[in-house]
């Protein structure tokens, strides 16, 4: 079995101590609105690969400038990759046995960072489904995990505008039948969030973060 650690959204400072180490994990995934060296902790500290998506706090990897929604905690300039971990937004990665695939932000509500109508969620998951097919095709692989910032429509999000859910992600995981959607954005406040199901596929809300196990 292989084990995820999940995070999103909050930091939790028992990941800065020995918490981390029980754990054990063999991979971790970040799932957006994190600091950039919270990331970049885990994966010295774990020793582990870490991939993640971007959150609509995040600064976007296409500006040159610091997005003004960000907290005071968001300090890296928004060209800045996170050190040692690796982005899968729009794209796919085979780490600790599993394939991975991603898709952050959030629906559209202002015009900061990383938000996207709809319609423009609807073409990225078009683009990465078309890729994700083509590489099953290619070496038999199908997809393990997608980790998004935001959850399906109807399915583990909010009432408000900011914090509705994206439709086309019901398609994704039709077309691709992960193990997991995991995903952020949607904070507990303390409580946690229940896992809800897409066919076979299990969402999970990883907020401040989850521990999973999936088959390799």
């Amino acid at each position: 079995m292989i084990r995820i650690l999940a995070v999103s959204d909050e930091v939790d400072r028992s990941l800065y101590g020995p918490r981390l180490r029980e754990l054990s994990p063999d991979l971790i995934l970040g799932c957006g609105d994190l600091p950039f060296d919270y990331l970049e902790h885990l994966r010295t500290e774990a020793e582990v690969p870490l991939l993640y998506i971007h959150g609509n706090h995040d600064p976007s990897p296409e500006r040159t400038t610091v997005s003004t929604y960000l907290p005071s905690e968001y300090s890296a300039p928004a060209h800045r990759p996170v050190v040692g971990c690796i982005s899968v937004e729009d794209r796919w990665d085979d780490e600790a046995g599993i394939r991975v695939v991603g898709l952050g932000g959030s629906i559209r509500y202002n015009d900061g960072a990383n938000q996207y109508t709809q319609a423009e969620m609807r073409g990225r998951v078009r683009r990465l489904a078309r890729k994700a097919r083509v590489r099953r095709w290619r070496d038999g692989r199908s997809v393990d995990v997608v980790i998004a910032h935001s959850p399906p429509l109807d399915c583990g999000d909010g009432s408000d505008g900011p914090h509705r859910g994206f439709s086309s992600f019901h398609k994704l995981i039709e077309q691709l039948e992960p193990t997991f959607m995991l995903h952020g954005h949607i904070h507990p406040y303390g409580k946690m969030k229940p896992d809800r199901t897409i066919g076979r596929t299990r969402i999970v809300n990883v907020i401040p973060y989850r521990l999973l196990e999936i088959e390799s």
